[in-house]
């Protein structure tokens, strides 16, 4: 048990930024998911939760495993991306799942990108890339706003010329019913 740090005083203060990743892991996925839990869309508050600290778990599990491990034996070489590596092809089967087609309209592509955000949220946490991971998530909260707001007017002008157009067509038609 001494190997995996339990003894050595220099490890506590490790110990304690590997629990301090996981809370910050959880708490930003929380927040990506609630995102998706305000607009009723499949993936909510509790999958994104998982999916970022199950990440961040992996990767420090793959990290550490690599420090601890690969150094007790010189023939041994461990890569520490390698966990990292299966988690993104996990996340693209999570995220196929819930992208949905229906007729010519597809479904669930936001929420299957932000699950794949949210595993590179919790591999970046379990890294130890905090400032780069807030950065990202400022970034794309940020993003995403903006998006609405301009996704919202085009869509807007788009359906108003839409309505002139059925209202035209009405009022000829019902003219030329009439007449």
């Amino acid at each position: 048990m001494e190997h995996l740090g339990i003894f050595y005083e220099e490890h506590i203060l490790k110990n304690l930024e590997i629990y301090i990743r996981l809370i910050i892991s959880a708490l930003l996925g929380m927040l990506i998911g609630w995102d998706r839990s305000a607009k009723n869309k499949p993936a909510g508050l509790k999958t994104f939760t998982y999916v970022s600290v199950s990440c961040t778990l992996i990767t420090l599990v793959s990290i550490y495993s690599a420090e601890v491990f690969g150094s007790s034996n010189i023939n041994n070489r461990m890569d520490p991306m390698r966990l990292t590596a299966q988690i993104v092809s996990g996340l693209g089967f999570l995220g196929a799942g819930l992208i949905l087609k229906d007729g010519l309209r597809v479904k669930g592509l936001t929420s299957a990108a932000m699950i794949f955000f949210a595993g590179g949220v919790g591999i970046g946490i379990g890294a130890g890339f905090y400032g780069l991971v807030f950065a990202a998530v400022f970034i794309t909260f940020i993003s995403a706003k903006i998006s609405k707001v301009i996704e919202y007017r085009y869509t807007q002008s788009e359906r108003e010329k839409e309505r002139k157009k059925k209202r035209k067509f009405v009022l000829q038609r019902s003219t030329d019913v009439q007449g």
